[in-house]
């Protein structure tokens, strides 16, 4: 029996009531098919439905959002051709992210790099297939260093503590998804979230302050996302100049289906003053991942 393709996103999105500033950047998304053109990876943990270049540049357009940072997805696997095309007609205001084996051939590396992948991420999720161990990502890092391209890494919360030493020795910046993955509820005292907050001290560590949404278990309280927009707070405050910020459009492995406008007018909280979220939004992409348009 075929899996029944699931909807991850808004087909009509909303505008939100906060206005970005020119330049801002949608640091994490995905881009799933048309699958008939892009096939998806046979080991995918979930079949969705086409959330294609098309529909993200239109969500950004109703947005307000200028640049944007994809990041290749399990649903495609190592092929990263979905992520490619997307770059190829973003205009040099779109990056990627691949994902790849431990073993990528550097020829592989140069070709990514030159297409604009900035980063290879690596998973340490139990939900997602083909993970790898911290010393084999670790030990891939100066090749990819020899071409320009960062470290992702997005881990089950409870792992910050195992990974963050093997990490520390990582020959280019790491990039944390989605706050670590940290419980919001459990507040900041929480073990996790400290040895989150400790990591960022080391200035090799850059974080997504996405995932307000993943990591706030009761996403009906008001004001929305409360406890996880409190804890994307601390961190922009304490390190502005090392946190990122993305939409993690269209929403793959989610309990809910959240608001794109949402998300956006959450920042008014996250970062409160204009400076700070200006540098959040345009300063910080711009002088990480190296825009061209």
């Amino acid at each position: 029996m075929r899996p029944v393709p699931v909807l991850t996103y808004d087909p009509q999105p909303s505008a939100p009531a906060l206005r970005l500033p020119a330049g801002a950047c949608d640091a994490h998304v995905h881009v799933f098919g048309p699958a008939d053109r892009f096939p998806h990876a046979p080991q995918r943990n979930f079949t969705p439905v086409d959330a294609p270049k098309e529909a993200l540049f239109a969500l950004h357009r109703t947005l307000g959002i200028q640049r944007c940072v994809i990041v290749q997805s399990f649903v495609h696997g190592f092929d990263n051709r979905v992520i490619a095309d997307a770059i190829a007609a973003g205009g040099g205001r779109y990056l990627g992210v691949a994902l790849a084996p431990v073993d990528v051939p550097d020829a592989e590396l140069e070709r990514l790099a030159a297409a604009g992948f900035r980063g290879v991420r690596f998973n340490f999720m139990k939900h997602l297939p083909g993970g790898a161990d911290a010393a084999s990502v670790v030990a891939l890092t100066p090749r990819l260093k020899a071409v320009g391209m960062h470290l992702q890494v997005h881990f089950a919360s409870e792992l910050v503590h195992a990974l963050a030493e093997p990490l520390a020795r990582s020959a280019v910046p790491v990039v944390v998804d989605h706050m670590g993955r940290v419980d919001a509820v459990a507040g900041p005292d929480h073990p996790d979230f400290r040895a989150l907050f400790a990591l960022l001290a080391n200035p090799l560590f850059r974080v997504k302050v996405s995932g307000i949404d993943r990591i706030d278990a009761q996403p009906a309280s008001a004001p929305l996302y409360e406890k996880g927009v409190a804890l994307a707070r601390r961190l922009v405050e304490a390190y502005p100049d090392r946190c990122l910020w993305g939409t993690d459009w269209p929403h793959p492995n989610h309990t809910h289906v959240p608001s794109d406008a949402a998300l956006v007018d959450a920042l008014q909280r996250i970062a409160p003053e204009p400076a700070l979220r200006r540098r959040l939004l345009v300063d910080n992409p711009a002088d990480f991942y190296r825009f061209t348009a």
